[in-house]
């Protein structure tokens, strides 16, 4: 065989065949080979705490291994390790009952498998892209003795010369005992079916669970709450505003004797420091950048998955959502660099630096934290140096850079001040106000209705990442993502306004801080769904979940701070516009 660099054993021919059948482009010629792939295994409670198939002491099959490389950086970072099983299996060509290998089962050996049984482990395998799922064993009721499964039953449905259906029966149930040797078989029944090629992932999909009426009645409950929020904040509000803008007219008419008796109050004395910078600008700025990409990814990753069904590849979604958030660093240069040039900044060059790097580092910060554990367990979740480069690299040669872009066009585009009211030189002290009204309540109240119209969805997708349910419902996604927008918006616009009502100018990190504290309750949610909805354990992957879990709240605490702000911003810019200052 030609020797491929790098890749040894690999003939150009195998490496095109490996190619084409990991991309599902491949059609099968009659006894032409099938590549049975073994991937990882691990407890059945814990879907993230995997390791490599063969780190039990299962023997491999006597066909000459093909070699096997990630194809793609998201099978890299979600822990995929296809090693070949050696099983020698050909399109269309029935394999009877066959041992293939045998184990010589020693103490240390039958103390790794009655540990994997008494943890419930299971294992996956891959033929043509389809996946498969094998329990390890079983123990007894006094659970004293322990059973290996031996022999692996295969029944392939092909339509055409295309494979659309496997189906894993395990059977030959065998006592483990010391110092013995145990035979593992095989056997393939190949049979005709009427699956179309592209409906082969139909039946891995659960719409009694993910189309249940809940989920239908959840989004309509979400859609009545949207109703109801809208028609506040356009109804009381309007109606209140326009209350206030006909006092301040009448205002206008007084005297200047009569204006100095008269009892002036409400959020028109706060003009000349409403527009006032935030404090902390170059990380507020910051912060809303990174909320807009995020939710330019979210949108952009949602209305892909809708066309396409990203499921049916493994690591596609990740891959996805890492190339649209590079794709999209312009986004948060153009948000962050114009904001932080409206309120002033001049150390732009650093504002662009924390913008660029506020969510990798935060993600890659997590994840090397928890690759550590990954090293320490021997998973295959431990992230490879390479890929670990690969990522280095995206951030400092290709988001950066369209940050930079997008900086600059945002201070060039709309980086001018152009507020419709003066800022005095001097800050107007703040008044005393009721309790209820100080910004630390209003923040940690006003993220209760948007997580309200979030969190049913919430639980299906915690189920569908945490535990062995494919996510296919992306309209319904879609419209949770419009209802959390708009719910945000709303919530914000009525904090803010009564913020300033009560002559408090300090709008801007309390419109953030109110949609952003939403990330508060997902978090406390995800305690809620690990104690009561889970049976995970350990420190592997109790680290991951409330890691990758803070990692989620977080992000998406930004982005609905972004949202919050952006609506609010706009809401405090038209109510300024329309009223008379002297």
């Amino acid at each position: 065989a030609t020797q491929i660099a790098g890749i040894p054993g690999m003939c150009y021919t195998q490496l095109i065949f490996v190619f084409l059948v990991e991309m599902g482009f491949y059609h099968y010629q009659d006894k032409e080979e099938v590549v049975l792939w073994m991937n990882t295994v691990g407890p059945y409670h814990n879907r993230q705490e995997t390791y490599k198939y063969f780190s039990l002491p299962f023997c491999v099959g006597s066909k000459k291994s093909i070699s096997h490389y990630h194809e793609t950086l998201g099978e890299a970072l979600q822990g995929v390790e296809l090693e070949f099983s050696g099983l020698d299996i050909k399109f269309k060509d029935d394999v009877m009952p066959a041992t293939y290998c045998e184990i010589d089962l020693d103490k240390e050996k039958r103390d790794a498998f009655v540990y994997a049984i008494k943890n419930h482990y299971w294992y996956q395998m891959y033929i043509d892209d389809l996946p498969i799922w094998g329990i390890v064993g079983e123990a007894d009721e006094n659970g004293e003795d322990y059973y290996l499964w031996t022999y692996k039953k295969l029944e392939i449905g092909f339509n055409g010369n295309r494979i659309v259906d496997v189906n894993l029966t395990s059977e030959g149930k065998v006592k483990l005992v010391p110092n013995t040797k145990i035979q593992m078989s095989y056997s393939v029944k190949w049979k005709k079916s009427d699956v179309k090629f592209e409906d082969r992932f139909d039946k891995y999909l659960d719409p009694s669970f993910f189309q249940h009426r809940i989920h239908w009645f959840s989004i309509f409950n979400s859609f009545m709450m949207v109703i109801f929020l809208v028609g506040l904040v356009s109804m009381i509000l309007m109606r209140t505003l326009r209350k206030d803008y006909a006092r301040y007219s009448k205002e206008e008419e007084m005297d200047d004797m009569d204006r100095d008796l008269g009892d002036e109050y409400g959020w028109k004395q706060v003009h000349g420091d409403v527009f006032r910078p935030s404090s902390h600008p170059l990380i507020f700025s910051s912060l809303i950048g990174s909320g807009c990409q995020i939710f330019a990814v979210s949108l952009i990753v949602i209305i892909v998955a809708m066309i396409e069904d990203l499921y049916t590849e493994r690591g596609s979604m990740l891959s996805t959502a890492i190339f649209v958030y590079a794709a999209t660093s312009p986004v948060n240069g153009y948000f962050g660099g114009s904001l932080y040039a409206r309120q002033g900044g001049r150390r732009w060059i650093k504002q662009m630096f924390i913008g660029a790097f506020l969510i990798p580092a935060m993600v890659c910060g997590t994840a090397f934290f928890i690759n550590f554990i990954a090293i320490y367990y021997h998973a295959s979740r431990a992230i490879p140096f390479g890929t670990m480069v690969a990522v280095c690299c995206i951030c400092f040669f290709v988001i950066l850079p369209l940050n930079l872009v997008g900086t600059i066009l945002g201070r060039n585009l709309s980086g001018q001040p152009n507020f419709p009211c003066r800022v005095n030189a001097v800050p107007r002290p703040i008044p005393e106000k009721k309790w209820f009204m100080e910004p630390a309540v209003i923040v940690c109240l006003g993220g209760i209705l948007p997580f309200g119209s979030i969190f049913i969805e919430m639980y299906f997708i915690f189920t569908s990442f945490w535990a062995y349910k494919i996510y296919y419902v992306y309209g319904f996604m879609m419209l949770v993502l419009v209802i959390l927008c708009i719910v945000t918006v709303c919530v914000t616009i009525v904090c803010t306004y009564f913020l300033l009502n009560a002559e408090d100018y300090r709008w801007q990190w309390t419109s953030f801080l109110s949609a952003a504290s939403t990330a508060i309750y997902v978090y406390m949610y995800s305690f809620y769904y690990y104690f009561f909805k889970t049976k995970m354990y350990g420190l592997f992957q109790t680290s991951f979940y409330f890691g990758y879990m803070a990692v989620f709240s977080t992000a998406l605490g930004i982005m609905c701070g972004a949202i919050g702000y952006m609506g609010t911003s706009a809401f405090v810019r038209k109510i300024y516009t329309n009223v008379k200052i002297d």
